[in-house]
């Protein structure tokens, strides 16, 4: 299989115009690697100075601990107590934001390297 971009001029169905092709490829790769590099150095700088990334806790500590017991107290019939919404609304958070995260796996094509897909249950 061949690909042909007629108005770029990029015709794999030559030999430059495949050579042509791995070293456009060759440099988006290295662009991409000095991309991640320098975010890392940067991540490394900011927590050299004492800086943290991400959002801070919607809860603090007590209230985890409270919601944590809320989630594990089970009844007389041998059920929970409090769902998880109804604990996430006690503490005026939405339940969603508690689900798991979604899997991940590894697909591979016939053609190419393997991509990561994401699976979102319905």
């Amino acid at each position: 299989m061949d690909l042909v971009v007629l108005d770029q001029g990029i015709d794999t169905s030559t030999a430059v115009g495949r050579m042509f092709f791995q070293i456009l490829g060759s440099i988006t790769e290295f662009e991409h690697a000095l991309m991640s590099e320098r975010t890392m150095d940067g991540l490394a700088a900011a927590r050299a100075r004492g800086r943290t990334g991400g959002q801070k806790p919607k809860l603090g500590p007590r209230q985890v601990k409270l919601a944590q017991q809320m989630y594990d107290e089970v009844g007389e019939d041998g059920k929970r107590t409090y769902t998880v919404a109804q604990i996430a609304a006690e503490f005026g958070r939405h339940p969603a934001h508690h689900l798991p995260a979604p899997r991940q796996e590894l697909i591979q094509y016939d053609l190419g390297d393997p991509i990561q897909v994401t699976y979102i249950p319905s």
